[in-house]
């Protein structure tokens, strides 16, 4: 049974004209008569009686309307939910320094709009990241790294995020006016687990210049990597989002040193095959406003 036949029964019963409801629904008469009587076919009753020029529904027809009326409410209503996707699940994938620093406000604003999404966000590897993508465990990634080249991900470039080789303020390269890829070489290096990109490039900037490099200490945590930074155990290179506080309040400082090869991009990530509800697209709008979100962190 068509929902079509069901509004125009209505406008009938309300009209109390078949002319009437035909030019109210923009159909011609004998359209909404065939509707009429398919309904009429449907249930096996007949649903509305003339008396000379007036036209009344019959009792069948009074049952009806109240049902009818009900069904197109319900149906309203879930074409308005689904348009407007008020209620899920997402299931992001990202790194710490982004959830540390960068995401929270934007998440908040997300709830903000769609306070019944339950959103899940777990820290996870690039390798992990992308695979979970692939696989469909996750509806979203969010991570630090060169642009994402492949098949069956779509990648969203939010912003350059630069990253910054910072030092405690008394360490001998703070004197240094710019800081080349040999000179790293003989100090101690502070770095993220394997796995993190900007480690990865690091070291392989390094070993491509053939420069023998010593890892001092390795961590899963920032703040474990900023703590050992501060107290003069090495150098380590972050996200400048990661950092931020410090170099305000002058705990750490920032080594003039700068590579090609160490050009990062803030990004989103998605399956090509994700149908991309109301809220996904509002949470990417929102990731990808201009400006530096991590502002609002203070």
């Amino acid at each position: 049974m068509d929902l079509i036949y069901l509004r125009s029964f209505l406008e009938v019963a309300r009209c109390q004209s078949f002319t009437k409801a035909a030019e109210n629904l923009g159909y011609v008469q004998s359209s909404v008569t065939a509707q009429i009587q398919k309904l009429e076919n449907e249930y096996g009753v007949v649903l509305f009686e003339r008396y000379g020029r007036t036209m009344r529904l019959t009792s069948a027809g009074e049952q009806l309307r109240g049902m009818f009326e009900k069904i197109l409410e319900i149906y309203d209503d879930s074409k308005r939910l689904i348009s407007r996707q008020a209620k899920g699940n997402l299931e992001i994938g990202t790194i710490e320094s982004l959830m540390g620093f960068y995401l929270p406000p934007l998440l908040h604003r997300f709830l903000q709009s769609f306070p019944d999404f339950n959103l899940q966000v777990k820290e996870l590897d690039r390798s992990d990241m992308l695979q979970s993508i692939r696989s469909g465990i996750l509806d979203m990634g969010i991570l630090i790294d060169h642009p994402i080249v492949d098949d069956d991900i779509e990648t969203t470039i939010i912003r350059q995020e630069p990253l910054v080789l910072v030092a405690n303020p008394f360490h001998p390269l703070c004197s240094a006016d710019a800081i080349g890829v040999q000179e790293l070489g003989s100090h101690n290096l502070i770095v993220t687990q394997l796995g993190c990109p900007y480690r990865a490039a690091l070291e392989r900037l390094l070993e491509q210049n053939g420069i023998a490099y010593h890892i001092h200490s390795e961590f899963g945590t920032l703040e474990a990597i900023k703590q050992c930074v501060g107290f003069g155990l090495g150098i380590a290179l972050l996200p400048h989002i990661s950092v931020k506080r410090e170099l305000t309040e002058q705990r750490l400082v920032t080594l003039p040193f700068n590579h090609s090869d160490i050009t990062f991009f803030t990004q989103i990530v998605h399956h090509k095959k994700k149908w991309l509800s109301p809220a996904f697209r509002h949470l990417i709008e929102l990731l990808a406003e201009p400006g530096d979100v991590s502002d609002s962190l203070h």
